[in-house]
């Protein structure tokens, strides 16, 4: 099987990230893998195996404004030539690429699959705003041939929204052969925190959290880089935490920044899935999280393993932690055995089916 996978670029992104992971899980599996895209510029290009070819458009096409209807001309013009089964489009910021793929020649245009990576639903979307998204997202998703949802939350919701069917495959998050769980660490505590530098991980409002946590004892270490890391640092200033809270900067592999905390936080406003919520169980331990996503339902909702509290409270987030921290270090063999079923290598063979 020959396929495609179209990229804007290699943004430091879970998109990204899953997209090169699954390019590799199917390389593996036998198929001939490659990757079209505007610019091969970011950080993620590293991670991409070298049974996976990595086309870049002719000329590039960094990301800017207008840049997405570029590539889209770009792919459809690169895919026309040439044999493939199928391309994966992998979410919902790639879905204007959809309409050019879908103009290529029927009896030789490839099978597209369409991934659904972010919330349908959000808080801040109501009304117009929400009713002019579903609409937008109709005429995007027209081309599909399968559409894929990350949770039978979200494929309940899409079904609802687009009146077509959605199939249901697990986001793609750990490896097939895990590393070593750790026990967790004696000593003081580390909350630790990853993610971008921007508006949807709103650290300001885990760092605010934070300053209200009643274990003086514990520290915060914030993983990642983007736009906001100074209005972050700014924010850290003002509330007197310099000497507990960390920003260590971008990392390749968040598992040692893991294997040394107690509990991992996640502030965000809104997720796809969250799947820093899955690698963090899998390292064995507790996560406190937002209910910005169907992960902290689909595996918090018990509070075995982590507490889910609402958006942008930082009362409610310090609470969380504060619960979690009172408690003994939990078990590492429990709590990973939970995230069993988001391995690659299973759900890798299911999107084979599916173009299959």
């Amino acid at each position: 099987m020959r396929l495609g996978i179209v990229l804007h670029d290699f943004a430091l992104g879970g998109t990204e990230r899953i997209a090169v992971r699954l390019a590799e899980a199917w390389a593996r599996a036998g198929a001939e893998v490659e990757i079209f895209c505007g610019s091969e510029a970011g950080p993620i290009r590293s991670l991409v195996a070298r049974s996976v070819r990595v086309v870049e458009a002719d000329p590039p096409i960094p990301r800017r404004i207008g840049s997405r209807k570029r590539l889209g001309v770009a792919a459809a013009s690169y895919f026309r030539d040439r044999r493939f089964d199928g391309i994966f489009i992998p979410g919902n910021f790639h879905w204007p690429l959809i309409a050019p793929l879908g103009k290529i020649v029927q009896n030789r245009r490839p099978r597209l699959v369409a991934q659904i990576s972010s919330a349908l639903r959000k808080a801040g979307r109501r009304g117009f705003r929400q009713h002019f998204f579903e609409a937008r997202s109709r005429r995007r998703l027209a081309g599909a041939d399968a559409i894929v949802a990350l949770s039978e939350q979200a494929a309940s919701q899409a079904r609802a929204m687009f009146g077509k069917p959605v199939h249901v495959i697990r986001l793609p998050v750990l490896p097939d052969e895990s590393p070593t769980l750790v026990m967790v660490p004696g000593g003081d505590p580390l909350v630790v925190a990853a993610g971008r530098f921007v508006e949807q991980k709103d650290f300001t409002t885990l760092v605010e959290a934070f300053a209200l946590v009643r274990h003086s004892n514990v520290s915060l270490a914030i993983v990642g880089d983007g736009p906001q890391r100074n209005r972050v640092t700014q924010r850290i200033r003002e509330l007197g935490l310099g000497r507990r809270v960390t920003l260590p900067g971008y990392v390749d592999d968040i598992r040692p920044w893991l294997d040394r905390a107690r509990v991992f936080a996640l502030s965000s406003r809104h997720e796809g899935y969250g799947a820093v919520i899955v690698e963090a169980l899998a390292a064995g331990r507790p996560v406190v999280a937002t209910d910005c996503t169907p992960a902290a339902t689909e595996l918090l909702g018990d509070g075995e393993a982590g507490l889910a509290v609402p958006i942008a409270d930082p009362a409610a987030l310090a609470g969380a932690l504060d619960a979690m921290l009172d408690r003994p270090p939990p078990d590492p063999i429990a709590i990973a055995r939970r995230v069993e079923p988001w391995k690659i290598g299973p759900i890798a063979e299911q999107y084979l089916d599916l173009f299959e």
